[in-house]
């Protein structure tokens, strides 16, 4: 006669077998999906593009890449057909993730108003992956994403990496800190008496700040050094005080030693001549963001060797931004200047946009196909200094595609599918 086990046993039973299911997830290997795009034209953003062309994605990564007569698809893999591949696009500055969907407080966290200088807030603490915002960019073929605090403070904070896709911020990120966002202008003016209120405070205010985060190197630099002689049993080596942590002046410190670069949010010709000599002063790495009026410094800026991150194309010209131009990035271009375009931050709807479509009116306005795409994707990832692994479609690097239906810049081009490290993340036709 059977007999029927205890309650107690059956919960024991159902506790052992439920460890034994996570511990065989938590110790199996990533189960990477194995894709295969065959499509019309591929645009590798690497040389030139290739008529009916393959791509074989294999654990996550760009396999193999080539005409569909000498590139054979392996077994296993999924074969998705498509008009034209692009790279996966690079929004090379944003605020989604921080900005949402609605324009409310409950989901505007790119700017922090209680003060005009705050280098130490971490844009990994305030992303949500989740947002429905970074959906929509992805489904209109935004595979990376360069977030986080919104120009409009002198410093507001620090920007990340992440690809549009995951549930944790770690699953998306890519870089943390990218860079530190600062602003030049009457935008980070604060009012009310309060500083700064005027240009020549913002850059003083803003030299102030360097200055004692060189000071905190150097005397962190001198302890570490003292520590270092005591260790290897030096006579002549004197204890050294390290300073107190301070968020603050640490993160402003990465900075002053070139780990972490300067963006800074500038549109007025003048303003953009105030970062150039900061820049000069003390030998930051810095990127230009958004430039309006940045053709009329050209020569200022290509001699300094900088890039810029040039604004939305159809951004509202108002204020600082009044002499913006659909032609601001071929202009540049030409002038051998590399530039990226972004999706930007609007204090108001929509709050953000989409590359893809002011990439197509910087293209039919002077910075042609190559030029527009390149602005990004290649040319984007670079800039970020992250074009070791997105930007091109290479062999051994991520496997991020986007597919369309034709020509990515027409308006009555579809985005019918979008691939992130082997993975379709969205099969939705925008």
């Amino acid at each position: 006669m059977a007999v029927r086990p205890s309650e107690t046993t059956i919960r024991s039973m159902f506790a052992c077998s439920l460890a034994a299911a996570v511990l065989a997830v938590l110790v199996s290997p990533v189960a990477w999906a194995q894709v295969a795009i065959r499509a019309g034209t591929v645009h590798t953003m690497a040389g030139e593009s290739i008529a009916d062309g393959v791509i074989v994605i294999t654990g996550g990564k760009i396999a193999a890449v080539g005409p569909a007569i000498s590139t054979p698809i392996p077994p296993g893999h999924e074969v998705i057909e498509a008009a034209v591949a692009t790279p996966g696009l690079v929004d090379a500055r944003g605020t989604a993730g921080l900005t949402g969907v609605f324009n409310s407080p409950h989901d505007s966290d790119q700017i922090e108003p209680s003060a005009a200088v705050q280098p130490a807030l971490r844009a990994i603490d305030a992303y949500n992956p989740r947002e429905r915002l970074i959906q929509w960019l992805r489904e209109f073929g935004v595979t990376t994403l360069h977030t986080g605090h919104a120009p409009g403070k002198l410093v507001s904070g620090q920007t990340i990496i992440v690809k549009t896709r995951g549930n944790t911020v770690e699953e998306a990120l890519v870089r943390s800190p990218a860079m530190v966002s600062a602003t030049l202008g009457p935008s980070a003016n604060e009012g009310s008496g309060r500083a700064p209120g005027t240009r020549g405070k913002q850059v003083a205010m803003l030299r102030e700040e360097l200055i004692k985060a060189a000071e905190f190197v150097e005397k962190r630099r001198r302890a570490q050094g003292a520590a270092a002689g005591a260790s290897e049993g030096a006579k002549d080596a004197k204890p050294a005080t390290p300073p107190e942590r301070n968020l603050h002046l640490e993160m402003l410190g990465e900075v002053i030693e070139g780990r972490v670069p300067l963006l800074v949010h500038a549109d007025r010709a003048q303003d953009i001549e105030s970062a150039l000599r900061l820049r000069e002063e003390f030998g930051v790495r810095m990127v230009i963001e958004s430039g309006a009026e940045s053709y009329l410094v050209m020569d200022r800026i290509k001699a300094s060797g900088i890039d810029v991150i040039v604004h939305p194309s159809m951004q509202r010209a108002v204020w600082s931004a009044e002499n913006q131009s659909f032609e601001t990035a071929a202009t540049l271009s030409k002038a051998g200047i590399r530039v990226a375009i972004e999706s930007g931050y609007e204090s108001y709807v929509p709050k953000t946009r989409v590359v893809l479509f002011e990439a197509a009116i910087a293209a039919a306005n002077g910075l042609g196909f190559d030029g527009a795409l390149s602005a990004v994707t290649i040319d984007a990832a670079r800039i970020l200094g992250v074009d070791d692994r997105v930007g091109s479609i290479e062999v051994g690097k991520d496997g991020d595609v986007a597919l369309y239906t034709g020509d990515p810049f027409e308006y009555t081009t579809r985005c019918v599918g979008v691939i992130i490290e082997g993975e379709v993340v969205s099969r939705v036709a925008r």
